[in-house]
Parts: structure tokens; sequence; C-alpha cells
């Protein structure tokens, strides 16, 4: 006998102000879901072209919105889908979904996922809150009694192409001459070609660096231009389809403080962060107190001798490289979305 194909609904958007890490961490849980046979379902107000293709290539069903929530439209088309899916589990990731949404979703009968990194809400109204933030734990959350809750890093959620690394062996040479540089899928700020200009006065014999410029990102004809021009080697790749590889390559990194920390450190790789964004500030703390990660600091607030300190410093010290390395490959496992798939299914 045929067994029944399940349905999941992923509510989720990208745009200038809302980051490509909340889609990203989606298609990792959709990933999982299709290998238990399961019809996943996004229903997204994504602005990039990049990311509507990945989701495609990724053979899910890609409802698409004009306007997001709290535009009307959203719930005239959202609710829709939900109608025609009944009795099926919803995940919701992004900050403008309040409790309001929640309850809309609840009240069709479906059971609800949200994932959360701050705690921003009065109320949360769903069946399991995750939250894979290494301060999870920390923060207080008012939810319904009998609400599951999935807090810390062991519930990462690593895309599948991450997942085939779980065996990767890092070396550390003496000194970093292999350098990842990626600031976000957007970047507004262009704190990209801050880093640039500041490293090439960097005092290292010799370096290269790998510059990932996202699909939202509005700078990428200076961003090739100051390349061509730089004092050392820099390859520009636009929307990376291989962040396994390019980390791999690396021998440290300079990130946002966003979703990518957590790939990095799967991956182990040695990493300063800077914070871009208010919500991603108590994050990077717990990544310094954990001897994760060094961090940079607010982005407004970096200097480029701040940031070839750092550089050289971190570059030139294998050990703590090494330290570094382990500390961050313990906190994220690469079994997150395996944990969170469990709870879902049963």
């Amino acid at each position: 006998m045929q067994s029944i194909r399940k349905e999941f609904i992923i509510r989720v958007d990208v745009n200038a102000t809302i980051g490509a890490g909340h889609l990203m961490r989606c298609i990792a849980l959709g990933q999982a879901l299709k290998t238990q046979n399961c019809e996943v379902i996004f229903i997204t107000a994504c602005t990039s072209k990049d990311l509507h293709q990945r989701l495609r290539d990724e053979e899910f069903r890609v409802v698409t919105l004009a306007h997001p929530y709290p535009d009307p439209l959203d719930w005239q088309m959202t609710s829709k889908v939900l109608q025609s899916s009944p009795d099926t589990w919803v995940m919701l990731d992004g900050y403008h979904f309040d409790a309001a949404y929640q309850r809309q979703i609840k009240a069709g009968g479906h059971r609800l996922l949200v994932i959360d990194d701050m705690a921003h809400l009065g109320q949360y109204c769903c069946d399991i809150l995750l939250n894979q933030n290494i301060n999870a734990e920390k923060l207080h959350y008012s939810s319904e009694a009998n609400t599951r809750f999935l807090l810390g890093p062991r519930y990462i959620l690593l895309r599948t192409e991450f997942l085939n690394w779980i065996n990767f062996k890092r070396e550390f040479p003496k000194t970093s001459g292999k350098i990842l540089i990626t600031l976000g899928g957007g970047d507004s700020d262009n704190r990209t070609l801050q880093v640039i200009r500041a490293m090439q006065n960097l005092a290292l014999k010799k370096f290269e660096a790998v510059v990932v410029v996202g699909p939202a990102n509005p700078h990428a004809q200076i961003l090739d231009s100051e390349a061509k021009h730089s004092n050392f080697p820099i390859q520009l790749i636009h929307n990376a389809r291989n962040m396994p590889e390019l980390m791999a390559w690396a021998d440290m990194a300079i990130s946002a403080g966003g979703s990518t920390c957590w790939e990095l450190l799967f991956m182990g790789v040695p990493t300063l962060v800077t914070v871009t964004a208010e919500n991603q500030q108590v994050n990077a703390e717990g990544l310094k107190e954990a001897g994760a990660a060094v961090i940079l600091g607010k982005h407004y607030n970096l200097s480029a001798t701040k940031i070839n300190r750092a550089v050289k410093k971190l570059a030139t010290a294998a050990d703590t490289r090494i330290q570094m390395s382990g500390r961050g490959h313990n906190l994220v496992d690469g079994r997150g979305v395996e944990r969170v798939l469990r709870e879902v299914m049963t």
C-alpha cells in the first residue's frame, strides 16, 4: 500500500530588511521533511529572483505573495493555502508574524512551529517554539501551556550541503593565508567594501580573500571595481551556491552575526564577527563567552585599524584558531535538523 504523502507549509519572507538567513534555515527543514515523504509548500513574499530559483531547484511548491503581513492581502492568500491543506503543520519564520497571525493559523486547526530569535512578542501561540541561538535559554517566553520549547544551538538547522561535510577535518597553518568575507545577503551599508579597503594595508606577507556577495546586495558593481584594484587577490562570488566548499577552503572568516555564523562554526572556521543588526548583539556576546568567535563589535564602530589588528592577531595565532574551531564545532554538531524533525514527526 502506498503511504500517504504529508504536507508541511512554511511561511517566510526575504527583502531588504529581512535577511536571507531566515529562508535558508527554512530550506534546511524543508530538505529534511522531503526525506520523510512530505510535500513542502513555501508561502513567501521573497523579493530575490535568485532565492526563488533556489526554492524551485529544491522542488518545493512555492506560493508567491506580493505584500507581506501586516498587509491584509497576505492573510487572504495564506489562509486559502491553509484551507486547502487541513490538519497540516505550519512553520513561521519572521519577526513580523505576531500573536494575532499565529492565532489565526491555530484557529484553522493547524499545528504551528514558530522560529524566533528574540522573545520580542508578548505572547506566542504555537505548538513548538524553536530558538536556535546560544542565548535562547536565558530568554523569557510567554506561551500556551502545552508549547514545547527547542532552545539552543543543538537545534541549529543546517542544509543538506553542509551535513555532507560532517566528517571534515580542518588543517591549521601557522599563519592564515585564506580569508573568507561574508557579511550578509543584503549588506545595505556596504560593510564588505569597508573591510576590503581596511585590509589593503594588512601587514601579512601573503594572503588572499574570497568575498561572498549576497543576492540582495546592491553594491555589486563597486565591489567588482574594488576587487580588480586590490593589493591582494580577491575573488568575488555572487550568490554563492557552494558555501561549504568555500568555508572548507578558508583558514579564517570575517562574518556578520547572522545565521552564517552557525554554518562557520559547524565547518570549524575561526571567525571574526561583526554585529550588523541589533538582534545579533546578544548572540555575539554568547559566542564570545563560549570562546567560539572573536567579536569585532558593531558595524558602525568599525575602523580600518581595528579590523587590521583583529585579522592579523587571529591569522598569526594558530593555537587560538585551533581552540576556536573545536569549540565552534562542539556547539553545532550537525544534528539539529534531525532533532527538530523528530519533534515535528512525533
